[in-house]
């Protein structure tokens, strides 16, 4: 008996293209697998020739063979094997389909992932580093040490002893998997030999134990940029720990932390600094001198009747923006001082006397406080109803 074209076992047109047998494929193994047609003693037989079919017409060499010579292209031991008895390998045929389907979602398969390769990217690295403020203010380069992996200098990067170059394994061919039959279905894991890696080494490096790597401690140059602000993440692109057996190195990522300072607070690009001045001076008017963030000292004027509380503006004090460079810029923040009137202590007999000289003297030189006990008055006359 004349065995079936393969076009018309799967219900094509000839010469269809392989998207078009990879659905009909699909489509005819769904309906015909044995699993759903247990009552039908002829499903497996037409199931195997439905797989029989798919193995060839989706190889494009077997493909053009048979569009060319039919059946008689695989006759007497032509095509490479292909038929095995008649029978056909459905089960690897149905995982190749199923790889098909979902090879993209599940990372893919072939050349990308003959399998993996033996190299393996480094971690990323991360380094917390605190500067003051006075530092993110013009900008600082540092030097940390990092605790970290670099490539073996004895393998030079390969894990094995006098650098020779990794084998392909020869359990899965360098592929990383290996394929075992269940039933109607082929499944893929993780090869055991070389867990996965695709490549062996016979002699591994006494140094690094193979992994073409070795834990060491590395000094660093960072520079800090001008206007850091806490949370300033810096990449170090390749300063991370090594790859594994050659493979490239990760990142090493600064987060930048900025210490609190004794006398200024920062919010963003503003400094803020609260200056005490004395009572009198903050009743009668004067000057303060204070401290800025580049090391300078600014007189501010304080204008008379000034009460804790009260602020003035220093233009372009505060600090930069960042990436604007070191120092002093157009886009410098400002920065804010604020007063802070202080009552005066240990007063002398002859200072205490002055002062209740000064407060028998009836005047309105306290309006916050006459306006205040007004208040107060009203609603105490409010409680009782008078």
């Amino acid at each position: 008996m004349a065995k079936p074209c393969y076009y018309e076992t799967l219900g094509l047109a000839k010469g269809a293209n392989g998207d078009e047998i990879k659905k009909a494929y699909r489509q005819k193994a769904k309906e015909l697998h044995p699993d759903r047609n247990g009552s039908d003693p002829t499903s497996e037989a037409r199931f195997k020739e439905v797989n029989e079919a798919y193995e060839c017409l989706k190889d494009p060499q077997k493909k053009a063979a048979y569009d060319r010579f039919g059946h008689g292209a695989f006759e007497n031991g032509g095509g490479g094997g292909f038929g095995r008895g008649g029978n056909g390998d459905f089960g690897a045929a149905f995982a190749d389909v199923f790889e098909d389907l979902f090879g993209d979602f599940m990372g893919g398969r072939g050349a990308a992932g003959a399998g993996r390769s033996r190299a393996a990217r480094g971690q990323d690295l991360r380094y917390n580093l605190s500067v003051t403020l006075e530092e993110a203010f013009l900008g600082v380069q540092k030097t940390i040490n990092v605790p970290s992996s670099v490539t073996c200098k004895e393998c030079e990067g390969t894990g094995a002893e006098g650098a020779v170059e990794p084998v392909t394994c020869p359990t899965c061919s360098g592929m990383g998997k290996v394929r075992a039959s269940q039933g109607f279905f082929t499944v893929e894991r993780t090869c055991p030999t070389c867990n996965g890696a695709g490549q062996m080494v016979k002699n591994p490096c006494t140094a690094c134990h193979g992994q073409g790597r070795v834990e060491t401690r590395r000094a660093l140059q960072v520079n800090i940029p001008a206007g850091v602000e806490t949370g300033t993440r810096i990449r170090l692109a390749g300063e991370g720990e090594a790859g594994l057996r050659g493979g490239p190195a990760g990142d090493l990522y600064i987060f930048v932390n900025v210490s609190e300072h004794s006398i200024f607070l920062r919010d963003g690009k503003t400094l803020a600094c609260q200056v005490p001045v004395g009572m009198t001076i903050a009743a009668l008017g004067g000057e303060v001198e204070v401290p800025t963030i580049d090391g300078g000292r600014s007189r501010v004027k304080v204008p008379a009747g000034s009460q804790t509380g009260r602020q003035m503006r220093l233009r372009g004090k505060g600090m930069p923006p960042l990436r604007h460079g070191n120092g002093m810029g157009a886009d410098t923040g400002d920065m804010l001082i604020e007063l802070v009137v202080e009552t005066p202590v240990n007063l002398t007999p002859h200072q205490k006397e002055l002062l209740r000289e000064f407060s028998e003297i009836k005047a309105n030189n306290s309006p916050q406080s006459a306006g205040f006990f007004d208040k107060v008055k009203n609603f105490w006359d409010g409680m009782t109803g008078t």
